[in-house]
Formats: structure tokens, C-alpha cells, sequence
């Protein structure tokens, strides 16, 4: 029973559930769409818990928006080879943002901009 809890509070609003989506984000560079159900549980969950898990689900949902723009952008942009420096620049943009969130989750902190396009 005790392990079947800890799986519902990844799906619950909260921190758990807020490292479950930056992970989904992650392994969308190995598993294609996986961000799509994050963002989807993202916007489900936001307005649901506190104040610091939703600076973490603003965070997460502008991560994935921004990246999209960005990857789609960069894809277009192979064709005069800039757009390979491009979605690896994007890639490790999308990196970055999801490891300082976990860091943050993790500590039960508020993100500190959760608007900002960079970190």
C-alpha cells in the first residue's frame, strides 16, 4: 500500500508532481511527446497548490512554449546549416531550465522569475 501512495503523490498537485514534469521534459530528448503530457499535467495542476508550486508550473509551461518556438525555428533554419548550432543551443537551453527547476522543487522553493525566457 505504502508504495502505491507514493506513486498518486506524483500525480497530485505539488512537488512531486512538479519534478514529474521536468523529468516528462527530459526524456522528451530520448521519448518523443513525453513533454506534451508534462505540459498538459502542467496546466491541469496550476491554480491547484500552493503559490510556489505554481511559479513552478508557469516555469515549466514557458519552457515548453519557448522551446517549441524555438525548435520549430531551428528545424527551419537547417537548411543553411545554422539550425544544428541552434537546437543544440535549445537543447541545452531546455537542460539547464529543467535542472534548476528540480534543483528549486526539490528544496520546496519558489521559482524565483518564473516569466523570465532564460534561467
Amino acid at each position: 500500500m505504502e508504495q502505491q501512495s507514493d506513486v498518486a503523490g506524483y500525480m497530485e498537485p505539488g512537488g512531486k508532481n512538479a519534478t514529474l514534469i521536468y523529468i516528462l521534459y527530459l526524456a522528451n530528448i530520448i521519448v518523443p511527446f513525453t513533454a506534451i503530457v508534462g505540459v498538459i499535467f502542467a496546466y491541469l495542476n496550476r491554480g491547484q497548490s500552493s503559490a510556489w508550486v505554481d511559479s513552478h508550473y508557469t516555469y515549466q509551461i514557458r519552457t515548453f512554449w519557448i522551446g517549441l518556438l524555438f525548435g520549430i525555428v531551428s528545424a527551419l533554419l537547417t537548411v543553411i546549416l545554422i539550425g544544428f548550432l541552434m537546437i543544440l543551443l535549445v537543447l541545452i537551453w531546455m537542460i539547464v531550465r529543467c535542472i534548476k527547476g528540480m534543483q528549486l522543487a526539490g528544496r520546496n522553493e519558489a521559482v524565483p522569475n518564473p516569466q523570465t525566457w532564460m534561467f
